[in-house]
């Protein structure tokens, strides 16, 4: 997944814009190498974001303006160690205490450095972030909360941080086409599924909980809830899941679908929740609904 350029092609655009990011006055500690390092985080306000439409994936997309150009909100809820290359959202740098955590982050250090330069080279972690430097450190992060213990919830996390890579990478690609991270987008469309539906055998069968999570996003704009934990689950599923098994893949549409079903009050039942995650689940539904019935698959609540 090498590529032929690094993080000097979103240089240039982005020095002549105002800026979007500021250096907090409160160093961040990191609770694995126990050094301190700078903090930055995005300015609000300011007409820097520009909302723009909500698609499928729940992925709140911002028109640029023509002072700050395009801005990556996502790209600022991740904290990075530039000394031990930890990467966390930035409320776990405190929330998190297990000594056996940061061993296993400690340790895991090359290899972590090693697979994320394979993906992108010269990423920086002591300037000020382009969506480059901030795709490089969820990467990061989706390796840290492999070592995390499960009291920290790291499965849901670990499938809203692969959520948003394929988001990055897309965008990414935007900027800088045929440089594979089109390709690289749909490797970790695939992760956020299995994370996704893992997260829901996790919880339903009491593996790993779930209750420590504030806010499951995905996007920053708005919580969709539990609700949207089981949404995407079955939207990623639709777009993103296996094809090769045509009767498996039945099969896992029919369980998304009864599932948003009785979430949503979808079929025969009148129940319905408002708002937008109504509107896309209602979407998502009519199109596993059509895709089974075109084989033939028929469920109770049809």
């Amino acid at each position: 997944m090498a590529t032929q350029f690094n993080r000097k092609t979103f240089l240039t655009e982005a020095e002549k814009k105002p800026s979007v990011s500021y250096w907090a006055k409160e160093d961040a500690l990191c609770p694995v190498c126990r050094k301190k390092f700078r903090q930055e985080l995005m300015h609000q306000g300011g007409g820097r974001t520009i909302a723009g439409n909500l698609t499928d994936e729940l992925h709140r997309n911002y028109e640029p303006s023509k002072k700050y150009g395009r801005v990556y909100p996502l790209i600022y809820e991740i904290g990075c160690c530039p000394h031990c290359h930890t990467a966390l959202f930035w409320k776990d740098f405190k929330d998190i205490k297990d000594p056996e955590t940061f061993d296993r982050i400690m340790q895991d250090e090359q290899h972590r450095i090693k697979e994320v330069e394979a993906i992108f080279p010269h990423y920086d972690l002591n300037d000020e972030r382009t969506l480059y430097d901030g795709t490089a450190m969820y990467y990061l992060a989706l390796l840290c909360y492999e070592k995390a213990d499960i009291a920290y919830a790291p499965t849901f996390k670990r499938a809203e941080i692969s959520l948003r890579l394929a988001w990055l990478c897309n965008e990414i690609e935007r900027v800088c086409p045929e440089h594979n991270y089109g390709y690289i987008a749909q490797v970790f469309y695939r992760k956020a599924l299995f994370f996704y539906q893992q997260t829901l055998i996790n919880e339903t069968g009491r593996i790993e909980s779930i209750e420590s999570v504030a806010n499951f996003g995905p996007d920053t704009d708005k919580n969709y809830g539990y609700d949207g934990v089981i949404y995407l689950s079955g939207l990623l599923e639709y777009k993103y899941g296996q094809r090769e098994n045509q009767e498996l893949r039945l099969k896992k549409l029919d369980e998304s679908k009864k599932a948003i079903a009785r979430i949503f009050g979808l079929g025969k039942s009148s129940k319905a929740k408002p708002g937008p995650l109504l509107e896309v689940a209602k979407s998502l539904y009519d199109k596993m609904t059509s895709e089974l019935s075109s084989n033939n698959i028929f469920s109770e609540d049809d």
